[in-house]
């Protein structure tokens, strides 16, 4: 008599089990920050032409085009030099004060168009990300390159200004190639920071514009800002002169300008800040950024 074969019954294998075996992944899943930095440097192609796009497509409308991006921070500077230097007075104690003024304006002017350009980032460009598989922040970091690029064209004018108001051409010049490499980290790190906050906060747009004018205010733009928080006490001057925008100022301003009022707090000191404001927000900013990667595009 044959005997009974007992089977036992098939049970098929877990989805994850089978993702695994065939190499799938969760769309959307979010790569080791090793990987990303790596996608990331495989897609530096497409941030230069994303930003290169950008640039080109930015006031082809106006008649007078790319020259706005030189005209308007030197109309700033001339509205700004009538009510502060001429109407309040602040230009006193300040040899050049026009090119002082240039210098806090063009220098904050960058920070200010990165953050303006991160902020809508993502919120801004939700069509190619729903569409097209590529890291997120190729978007912040294409901003930050766009306004970079405009700022390098807008620094030969602050130049040419400096050269007309008197100023001598100096080795100290060259001193602003790493004062710009690290603003301009610190502002990859800044923009990558609000494109995810403004990809949460709808308002956020509308809000930054107020944040923006409260910081001008507070970067010794348009004054000395050691002279003018020598009255305060001496937790809130110092703050105010470790504001990272009243550092970049005032390192742009010593590169150019041969006299100008004594800052705060050492030059060394200056540089050393400035590169901790850099790392700090570069590594945090793009930490926070990746971190939120899987989030983008999602309704």
């Amino acid at each position: 008599m044959a005997e009974a074969v007992v089977t036992e019954p098939y049970s098929a294998p877990a989805p994850a089990q089978l993702a695994a075996r065939h190499g799938l992944r969760v769309a959307g899943e979010r790569p080791a920050l090793t990987d990303y930095v790596r996608r990331l440097w495989a897609y530096r192609h497409f941030i230069l032409a994303f930003a290169n796009a950008k640039n080109v497509a930015t006031l082809t409308t106006a008649r007078l085009g790319q020259l706005w991006h030189v005209l308007t921070p030197l109309t700033n500077a001339a509205v700004y030099y009538l009510i502060f230097g001429l109407i309040l007075n602040t230009s006193r104690g300040i040899e050049n004060f026009p090119a002082y003024l240039c210098a806090g304006i063009f220098i904050f002017g960058y920070t200010t168009q990165v953050v303006t350009g991160g902020t809508g980032a993502i919120s801004g460009n939700l069509g190619m990300i729903r569409a097209l598989q590529f890291p997120r922040a190729s978007l912040p970091l294409s901003v930050t390159i766009t306004q970079l690029q405009q700022l390098l064209a807008a620094m030969l004018v602050l130049m040419g200004i400096v050269l007309i108001t008197g100023e001598p051409l100096t080795f100290n010049w060259l001193t602003l190639i790493p004062l710009l490499l690290l603003q301009t980290v610190f502002n990859a790190g800044l923009a990558m920071l609000v494109a995810r906050a403004g990809s949460k906060i709808t308002d956020l747009k509308q809000i930054m514009p107020f944040l923006l004018r409260t910081w001008l205010y507070g970067s010794g733009v348009f004054f000395n800002l050691a002279a003018a928080t020598d009255g305060l006490p001496k937790w809130a001057s110092t703050l105010l002169q470790l504001n990272p925008m009243s550092v970049f100022i005032e390192l742009g301003r010593e590169a150019l300008l041969v006299n100008t009022p004594a800052p705060g707090i050492s030059v060394l000191s200056m540089w050393l800040v400035a590169l901790v404001w850099a790392v700090v927000v570069g590594i945090g900013g793009f930490v926070y950024f990746w971190r939120g990667e899987k989030e983008y595009g999602r309704g």
